[in-house]
């Protein structure tokens, strides 16, 4: 689990624009990594309590696919600022 922090951290700043201030940037990383804790944890439990366990599993997958497209975007806006 250290080893997967320790790369999205990597990634993350491989990410951020050039500043001396990352101290900002990574408290905001701490900020949404626990809304997003809670609002997996909330969006799973009530899925299943509503549903079936299947279904909310599928909703973390979604969840999942969304941040994916949300990296791809962000990746794709940085190759073109940067060439």
């Amino acid at each position: 689990m250290g080893g997967i922090q320790s790369l999205s951290r990597s990634t993350y700043s491989k990410l951020m624009p050039e500043t001396r201030d990352t101290a900002s940037f990574f408290s905001f990383y701490d900020v949404t990594e626990k809304f997003a804790i809670v609002i997996g944890l909330f969006t799973f439990g009530f899925i299943e309590g509503i549903s079936s366990i299947r279904q909310s599993i599928l909703s973390l997958v979604v969840f999942f696919i969304l941040g994916l497209l949300f990296l791809l975007i962000t990746s794709s806006t940085q190759k073109r600022q940067g060439s």
